[in-house]
């Protein structure tokens, strides 16, 4: 069976390259490529590459973005290489836990030794806990979520996490509410309570996260669930279930 990878890099000639040493291996499948990291992100979800070779600054979203915005995989998840011009981002590279780090320009026995790496993680990641989960984490305790990608048709834009006021579930996707728009993600609220910043954003229902931040006034109502009324007006009303989480708000 072979390896899948998926190149990430937003220079034509960098993807050649990458791709002119891959086809040396014949067990080796380059299942896609990818010119930013939006779109990044969306092969990596649709085709669980088992590598993924991705530069770090790309437009829209950089190499550290597309880790973050990944959905988690039930899958083995990929192992990243990073590739990139610049030897600022090598520490931050590993705090993620990258396997590698090819600097530019490199030469194939470079390249060579990087994709060696990957493959023996690739071939032992069930017992090293390799998985997409482990990456994740890290990047959360490093950096909680800081804003949001939007596509809206051809547009791609970002929120800042700050003016969300709060998000809710809308079948497999969240809608994000700001003061004066909405959007749609295709993200799980599960999903984005994770990455968020708990001390500042809020479960209070199975389909609801609000910003701690914009809440003006808790309103008890009865058994346990309140009504929340954020800074702009709007009233999102608690369950039972995460009552605790309002209480232990009141509390600090």
């Amino acid at each position: 069976m072979k390896t899948r990878v998926l190149i990430v890099d937003d220079e034509p000639i960098a993807r050649r390259g990458i791709r002119r040493y891959l086809a040396k291996h014949n067990d080796i499948e380059v299942v896609g490529e990818a010119a930013n990291g939006i779109s990044a992100v969306e092969q990596i979800n649709e085709l669980h590459p088992d590598i993924v070779f991705l530069d770090v600054q790309m437009p829209d979203l950089d190499g550290f973005g597309v880790i973050e915005n990944v959905e988690p995989l039930t899958s083995p998840a990929p192992v990243y290489v990073f590739v990139t011009a610049h030897d600022a981002h090598a520490i931050r590279a590993f705090e993620v836990h990258a396997v590698d780090y090819l600097l530019k320009p490199y030469d194939k026995e470079r390249f060579a030794k990087a994709l060696v790496h990957a493959l023996q993680v690739v071939e032992q990641r069930g017992t090293a806990n390799r998985g997409l989960e482990p990456l994740l984490q890290s990047l959360r305790s490093l950096r909680p979520l800081e804003r949001f990608v939007v596509k809206d048709k051809k547009r791609i834009f970002f929120v800042p996490v700050s003016n969300v006021l709060w998000i809710e579930a809308t079948g497999n996707y969240a809608c994000i509410h700001t003061a004066s728009d909405s959007h749609l993600l295709r993200e799980t609220l599960a999903h984005l309570e994770e990455k968020l910043a708990p001390h500042h954003f809020i479960r209070v229902r199975k389909s609801a996260i609000v910003n701690g931040a914009c809440i003006s006034e808790i309103r008890p109502m009865f058994d346990g669930v309140y009504d929340i009324v954020l800074a702009e007006g709007t009233v999102v009303t608690s369950s039972r279930r995460y009552a605790h989480k309002l209480r232990a708000l009141l509390e600090t």
